[in-house]
């Protein structure tokens, strides 16, 4: 794994779990396992000798509930973010979750596409959350995963159309953003390390919801080439 990967420690008592979730994890491009602890104790052992970025924390485990451990944890390492994966689906401890700052709350038997979106969004949060000194109002709801307001552009992609991936398109936004002169479909999938078709689709995409403008570049010879530039006024 490259060395700018998110180090994780998963904290689960039961061998098999821990080995499911170790292998979703590792096959999520960007994340990298550090440590398992089998038990509470040994997780804040592991804690004495490294940080891991990501913790994913089962709640029933056989040396303490895993919110005492949340709450120890967020107590001396504030910098680590947690995510439990439980069984445990009572009010009470999905509250305390959030109380204790967690990112997200994953039910067992665990979803393999809800765990590999959560993981993503998390790190794609992570990634923004570095490169920006402020954001808007928008762009925190974005991160908060907030519903967005009624009779907006956006509202129309809670039903994104087939083949249009929303951590995708977000990923795709992100980079358009930052691009200051216009870019072709073929230049993007470069940036993205997407193939030209996909870069093309999502491009065709957002100039359909009114978010690129679109210039056509006739050459010398060749067929016209499309070039795509971000409206500064969408956020």
């Amino acid at each position: 794994m490259a060395g700018n990967s998110i180090q994780v420690m998963i904290v689960e008592d039961d061998p098999v779990g821990s080995k499911i979730i170790k292998q979703f994890t590792e096959k999520i491009d960007g994340f990298e396992i550090s440590a398992i602890a089998n038990s509470g104790n040994e997780a804040f052992a592991y804690l004495q000798t490294f940080k891991p970025q990501l913790i994913l924390l089962d709640i029933y485990l056989q040396d303490m509930n895993g919110i005492d451990l949340l709450r120890a944890i967020r107590m001396k390492y504030r910098g680590i973010d947690i995510i439990p994966i439980t069984a445990a689906n009572d009010a009470e401890t999905v509250t305390e979750a959030i109380r204790g700052g967690v990112f997200s709350y994953l039910i067992k038997p665990i979803d393999v596409k809800k765990f590999t979106d959560e993981l993503t969004r998390y790190k794609l949060t992570m990634e923004q959350l570095q490169i920006k000194k402020t954001m808007d109002q928008k762009e925190i709801d974005t991160l908060f995963s907030l519903a967005d307001p009624p009779n907006t552009k956006k509202n129309r992609e809670k039903q994104l159309p087939k083949g249009i991936d929303k951590l995708t398109l977000m990923r795709v936004r992100d980079k358009l953003r930052v691009e200051k002169g216009s870019v072709s479909a073929e230049e993007l999938a470069i940036l993205l390390g997407i193939t030209d078709s996909t870069a093309r689709k999502y491009l065709e995409y957002l100039t359909s919801i009114d978010e690129m403008f679109v210039d056509i570049k006739f050459g010398a010879v060749g067929r016209p080439e499309r070039k795509y530039k971000w409206k500064r006024n969408v956020h």
